[in-house]
This record gives structure tokens, C-alpha cells and sequence, in this order.
């Protein structure tokens, strides 16, 4: 979503800056959504004394007790240097105040080969530290397949649903999670390249909404996925996190990759859904690959932004979990 402007509502403009410490309120202060996310979260841009921060308002009819949980995980994410600093936390509104990032493109890193060993080492060593977090006494862990399941659960039959997509996700909701002997890491579960930023130095993750403890590879499966990691690179991913080089892939990994997919696209997908986007049914074969839609947006003729472009995306995403 673009950078809207909300300075046209006073009393929006007065509730978001009675959100913010008292030093940075005041009529020069600017403040500019930036996004919703899935789980009715708004984030704001906000410019102050020539400097910039997030901030991040969650819906308010948010449980305390899960908002608490999850601010602790990201006070201690932000500890071990794998997220923004936390400057101002607000719990009535349920508001927190972070650092802004500048991101400096992880993506390019991975894309140059002079870069890319040094990237896939930096961005497995991150995701490690993320086995010294501590996990809330109360946090359920995450449940990849139960959220496939409620998000699916809000497709009406008659929606213009391609066949591929209906039958992918049946086929994952039969599947048996293989096992692993790993044990549970508080994870983020939603590392996408949207939520990865690179400040030139460090690698950091952004927006951790959907934290609960999962499996370790759940996390480095999805970002695998996201940007379309061969095997060998994979193989490097996981030895790096490890620190302990790997034989093969485990059969986990692989299927939290697809896992990741599927979701990751059946999410995509409702956007439009739910906003009435209508376009005809496809086959898998019609369906343009992952790779495809990521050379467009590198051209600049694609926009993720429009229902077209998500709904796109979506089907991309689960035909890659296909494949």
C-alpha cells in the first residue's frame, strides 16, 4: 500500500500523536500510513525533529495478553539485533514507536554473485539468534496448517477459484508434517522480503505480528521460498543458521517450503476476494512462475500494489508450492 497521508482527520491525527512520547508531538510533526496488515494492524510513517520512525498501532480488540506477549518477543528480538529498536510503547492504544529502518536491498546482495555467499552466511546467522529468544510461558506455538485451514475457511464455493489453487491447498491439509528432531524456536513465521530489511551492515526482520515458537526451518524455509533458493543455496542457508555444515535437506524443510507457499499465496489471494475482485479461472500452466512477476517488478510493469497484481501474485506463489 502507498504512503496515504492522514493529516485531513484531526481527530485522527490527535489520537496517533497522543500515541507518541511527548518530545516528539507537536504541529510539525507528520504522520503517513504506511500499511494494514492481515491481522488489522496500521503502521504510520512519522517525521519528527528531522528524523523518522514507525509506528505500529494494533487493533484494539487484540486480547492484552497476546499484544503483551508479542511486544516482549520484539523487545527481545530487538535485543539480539535481529529488529528495529523499540523507542515508545503505548499499551491503551496498543501502540509501539520503532526505529526506521533505512533498507539498503538484502534482495541485491543475494542477486550479485560477488554478494551472494556472504548474504546467504549473514542472513542464516540472523535466523539463529533467534534460538536465544525467549518464549512467552503462554504462547501457543504456531500452527502453519490450522492457519491455511481458517484462512480457507473464509472462501465461499462459489468464489472464481482456480482449480490448482483448491486442489494444492486440499493436497497440504492432507499431508502429514514430516517429523524433526529439532526443537521449537520462538520464529517469526512471516519472513517475506517485505519484511526483511537490509541497513547495510545488519539484516533485520520487520513486523512480528504472527511470532509464536515453530520449528526452526519453518522461518528459513519461507524466506528460501521467497527468494527462489536453489538447493545447494538452501544447503548453505541451514549450515549457516546451524553452524554445522549439512548433508542433505531435511524432508521438513522441504515441506515448509511448499507450506510457506501455499499460505503465503491463499493470503494473497483474499485480498481481492474480499474487495470483489473478479477474474477468470486459469489453469497452472497460464499461471506466469514466481520468477516471472519478480523480472517485472524489476522492470517497473507490474504492481503489486492493485488487486490485479496481488491476485497475480497469489497464484504465482501457490504455483511455485506446486512445483
Amino acid at each position: 500500500m502507498p504512503d496515504t497521508p492522514i493529516s485531513d482527520s484531526a481527530s485522527i491525527d490527535a489520537r496517533l500523536q497522543d500515541a507518541l512520547p511527548h518530545e516528539l508531538r507537536g504541529p510539525s510533526t507528520t504522520i503517513t500510513r504506511i500499511a494494514v496488515g492481515m491481522s488489522g494492524a496500521a503502521v504510520y510513517r512519522v517525521t519528527a525533529r528531522a528524523r523518522q520512525y514507525v509506528l505500529k498501532i494494533t487493533a484494539p480488540d487484540e486480547p492484552i495478553a497476546g499484544w503483551r506477549d508479542r511486544l516482549q518477543v520484539q523487545r527481545s528480538a530487538a535485543t539480539a539485533g535481529i529488529a528495529p529498536q523499540l523507542l515508545h510503547v503505548d499499551e491503551a492504544q496498543r501502540a509501539m514507536l520503532s526505529e526506521l529502518i533505512v533498507d539498503r536491498s538484502f534482495a541485491a546482495q543475494l542477486g550479485n554473485p560477488a554478494t551472494r555467499s556472504a548474504a546467504i552466511l549473514a542472513l542464516g546467522q540472523m535466523l539463529g539468534k533467534r534460538r536465544a529468544l525467549p518464549m512467552p510461558a503462554a504462547m501457543e506455538p504456531a500452527d502453519p496448517k490450522a492457519f491455511l485451514r481458517d484462512l480457507w475457511s473464509t472462501v465461499t464455493p462459489d468464489a472464481v477459484v482456480p482449480i490448482f489453487v483448491r486442489d494444492a491447498v486440499a493436497a497440504l491439509q492432507a499431508e502429514s508434517v514430516p517429523a524433526s528432531a529439532e526443537a521449537l524456536v520462538m520464529s517469526h513465521n512471516d519472513v517475506n522480503p517485505s519484511n526483511l530489511v537490509f541497513d547495510g551492515v545488519r539484516i533485520m526482520l520487520l513486523d512480528w505480528q504472527a511470532a509464536a515458537p515453530n520449528s526452526p526451518l519453518y522461518d528459513l524455509a519461507t524466506v528460501a521460498m521467497f527468494f527462489r533458493m536453489d538447493d545447494a543455496a538452501c544447503l548453505e542457508l541451514i549450515a549457516a543458521h546451524n553452524d554445522a555444515p549439512l548433508g542433505a535437506l531435511p524432508e521438513q524443510f522441504r515441506y515448509y517450503r511448499r507450506c510457506a507457499a501455499i499460505l503465503s499465496g491463499t493470503a494473497a489471494l483474499l485480498g481481492p476476494l474480499s474487495r470483489g475482485h473478479v477474474a477468470r479461472d486459469v489453469t497452472i500452466d497460464e499461471t506466469p512462475a514466481l520468477a516471472e512477476l519478480y523480472q517485472q517488478m524489476r522492470d517497473g510493469t507490474f504492481d503489486l500494489r492493485s488487486a490485479s497484481g496481488q491476485w497475480s501474485f497469489g497464484l504465482a506463489l501457490v504455483k511455485e508450492g506446486v512445483g
